[in-house]
C-alpha cells in the first residue's frame, strides 16, 4: 500500500479482512491529524459496513438532513429537509465527520506495525510487484497505489497521461469551536466564490470556502485573506471566520483529473482514489469514491483477472462522478452577474420542487452497493 489516507488505510483494513497480508508505506513522518472534515454519503456509509466500521463511523459523525444553498447576501436559493425521503429510499443520511477521527477509526481495524511513517516510495516495479522505499526493497503480490494526486506511481506508469490539472479554484478549510446553536448544513454562493458551514459532532463547525484564482497563491494572513473575500457575506460567515486561528486554516489549490486514464491498473499495480480519479470536491464524494475502490478491489484482487475487473467496475462510475462533480464546480464558478442571476434563479426553481426533487438528483451516487467481503 502507497499512501496512508482514507483511500489507503480503508483497502489496507478491507484487505487484511480478506486474509492478506498488508504494509502501508506513508512518507509523512506521521498521521497527524487534519483540520478538516468530510462526507460521507450511504454509498460510503455501505462501504464502510463491508469493513465493520459503518457503525463506528456514524457514530463519529454528525448526522445532518437539514440542508440549503443560499446567496451571499443571504437570500434562500435551496432549502430543504431531507432526512425522512433519504432514509425511506436510502435507509441512511449522509453524514459529516473529521477526517482525522475516521483515519484513526481505520486504524484501529490495522495491527500497530501496519504503517510504516517516514518511508517514501520512489519506484515500483508493476510485473514484479518490487517497491523500492526510502527504507530498502518490498517484494508484493500486489501493489495498491494511493499516492494522492500528484502520484509519482502514476507519472511512471502513465508517462504520456497529462496527470493532474488545475480546477481553477483554491480552496480554504478551517474548524472551530460552535459559537452558539442551530447551525445547519449551508452553502453560499457568489460570484465564483462559495462558503460552506457544516456542524460537526462535539459541538464544532467546520467551515469551507472556495474563489477562483490563479494556481499556486499564497498569503501571509490566510484569514485576512479569507475576510476581505467574505467579510462583507451574510451572517454568521464574518464572525466564523474571525473565530478562525490564522495558523490552522488550511489552504490548497483544487486539482482534478480531466482525461481519464486507459485502465485503473497496470501489472500488478492498482491505483485508487485521488491517483486515478482526483476530482472537484463540490459533490463531496472524494474520500466517498476512493473507500468504494478500496472495498471493490479487496473483493477482486486474489481473483482470475481481478484487476481488470477491478478496472472494469471502478472507471466508468468514477468517471460520471468526476464528470458530475466538475460540472457542478463550473456551475457555482460562474462570475458574471448575468450568468449568476440565470445560475440561482434556476436553483431557486429547483428548491420550489421540494426534498423528493433534490433527493432523485443524489440517486445515480448515493444507490451504489458494495460488494460482500467474505473473511479469509
Amino acid at each position: 500500500m502507497v499512501g496512508g489516507g482514507i483511500g489507503g488505510l480503508t483497502a489496507a483494513a478491507a484487505l487484511r479482512l480478506r486474509g492478506w497480508d498488508v504494509i502501508v508505506c506513508e512518507r509523512a513522518a506521521s498521521l497527524d491529524p487534519v483540520g478538516s472534515g468530510l462526507s460521507l454519503g450511504p454509498n460510503a456509509l455501505r462501504a464502510l459496513d463491508a469493513i465493520g466500521v459503518g457503525q463506528a463511523a456514524r457514530g463519529l459523525a454528525a448526522i445532518d438532513g437539514v440542508s440549503g444553498i443560499r446567496r451571499y447576501d443571504g437570500r434562500w436559493l435551496v432549502r430543504a429537509d431531507v432526512t425522512a425521503p433519504m432514509l425511506k429510499k436510502y435507509d441512511d443520511l449522509a453524514v459529516i465527520a473529521l477526517r482525522s477521527e475516521l483515519v484513526d477509526l481505520l486504524l484501529s481495524r490495522l495491527p500497530e506495525d501496519t504503517v510504516r511513517t517516514s518511508t517514501a516510495v520512489s519506484a515500483v516495479e508493476p510485473e514484479t510487484g518490487t517497491v523500492t522505499t526510502s527504507e530498502g526493497a518490498l517484494e508484493a503480490d500486489l501493489v495498491v497505489a494511493a499516492d494522492g494526486v500528484h502520484s509519482g506511481i502514476r507519472k511512471a506508469l502513465f508517462p504520456d497521461h497529462p496527470g493532474a490539472l488545475y480546477s481553477g479554484s483554491t480552496t480554504w478549510r478551517f474548524i472551530i469551536p460552535e459559537p452558539g446553536h442551530g447551525f445547519r448544513t449551508t452553502e453560499s454562493w457568489g460570484h465564483g466564490d462559495v462558503f460552506g458551514i457544516m456542524p460537526l459532532s462535539g459541538k464544532r463547525i467546520y467551515c469551507y470556502a472556495s474563489a477562483v484564482a490563479s494556481a499556486g497563491q499564497t498569503f501571509e494572513d490566510e484569514r485576512a485573506e479569507l475576510l476581505r473575500r467574505f467579510g462583507w457575506w451574510h451572517a454568521p460567515i464574518p464572525d466564523l471566520i474571525d473565530a478562525a486561528e490564522p495558523g490552522e486554516i488550511l489552504h490548497n489549490d483544487v486539482y482534478w483529473i480531466a482525461e481519464p486514464l486507459p485502465a485503473y491498473h497496470v501489472g500488478r499495480v492498482a491505483f485508487l482514489g485521488d491517483a486515478v480519479h482526483a476530482m472537484s470536491p463540490n459533490l463531496g464524494q472524494g474520500a466517498c469514491q476512493a473507500i468504494e475502490d478500496a472495498v471493490v478491489l479487496a473483493s477482486l484482487a486474489d481473483q482470475p483477472d481481478g484487476l481488470a475487473r477491478y478496472t472494469a467496475a471502478r472507471l466508468p462510475r468514477t468517471r460520471m462522478v468526476v464528470q458530475n462533480s466538475h460540472r457542478v464546480s463550473r456551475m457555482v464558478g460562474l462570475r458574471s452577474p448575468w450568468a449568476t442571476r440565470l445560475r440561482d434563479t434556476l436553483m431557486w426553481g429547483v428548491g420550489r420542487l421540494g426534498s423528493a426533487a433534490v433527493i432523485r438528483q443524489t440517486a445515480p451516487i448515493f444507490e451504489w452497493s458494495p460488494p460482500r467481503l467474505s473473511i479469509r
